[in-house]
């Protein structure tokens, strides 16, 4: 069965995308089948995929919403080798659409439980906000993980987000666990960037990844190019850096 793992922040701009489709690629290379579902409405994890977003059959709206029918909406990124679950502006309005649903919750849950078998690893690719697309991640994942840039507002996230994990764990998903906090646009040259890892390890310890994922131009360029940083730039220090990150995750999931 595949491990199902959340990849979430409620702040924008983390490289949480970013760290979906570059680990996904990296886990691709080391033969690990990989599905990314996108249920951000901006649709960035699909277009990072080169998926174009609105010349598919179905997308993540068509099975939260009007219960469509999942095989239909895995689409194979043409670049890639992986499986990926579109996302488009269809699910901006998935908050009132969904209102009067019983057990909401568990929706992508129930569909995603149908195909689970086929991979070693699902990432969802979760909206910077904690809403019913979040909690609907959260309630079907196996895991977190949490990219976060070293800065102080990033500290004050990090602590909200846990505590919506706790009310998740309580209330809809009782076996959810931290896969891991990842520190992204890293630079070791500033102090700051220290004392958040410092600060951060105090209170997550073996959480932390020892893998760091620093500025890149390479990793920012990929995406306009429907790709990954691996297949962009398959030596860049962005390639490798996640290279180095699929390696620690899959010692962790042994």
């Amino acid at each position: 069965m595949g491990k199902i793992i959340a990849v979430v922040n409620q702040k924008g701009g983390v490289g949480k995308t970013t760290t979906v489709v570059n680990l996904a690629a990296a886990l691709v290379e080391k033969k690990y089948k990989t599905l990314i579902v996108d249920i951000d409405p901006q649709g960035n994890a699909t277009s990072g995929c080169g998926v174009l977003k609105n010349q598919t059959k179905s997308t993540i709206y068509d099975i939260l919403v009007n219960q469509a029918d999942i095989e239909e909406a895995i689409v194979r990124a043409e670049n890639e080798e992986i499986d990926v679950i579109p996302a488009n502006m269809n699910l901006a309005g998935t908050e009132v659409e969904l209102v009067n649903t019983k057990q909401r919750e568990y929706i992508l849950k129930n569909q995603l439980n149908k195909i689970i078998d086929r991979y070693d690893y699902i990432f969802i690719d979760c909206p910077p906000a904690v809403n019913i697309l979040t909690i609907n991640a959260l309630t079907t994942a196996n895991s977190v993980l949490i990219p976060m840039q070293c800065e102080y507002y990033a500290l004050e996230g990090l602590s909200q987000l846990v505590q919506t994990i706790g009310l998740v764990k309580k209330n809809t998903n009782p076996q959810l666990v931290l896969e891991g906090i990842l520190f992204t646009m890293y630079d070791n040259r500033t102090n700051l960037s220290s004392q958040v890892v410092k600060e951060v390890k105090t209170h997550f310890n073996s959480t932390v990844y020892e893998s760091k994922i620093t500025r890149s131009v390479r990793l920012s360029e990929a995406p306009s190019f429907g790709m990954s940083c691996l297949k962009y730039d398959s030596k860049a220090k962005g390639s490798e850096q996640y290279r180095v990150l699929a390696k620690e995750f899959i010692e962790r999931n042994k």
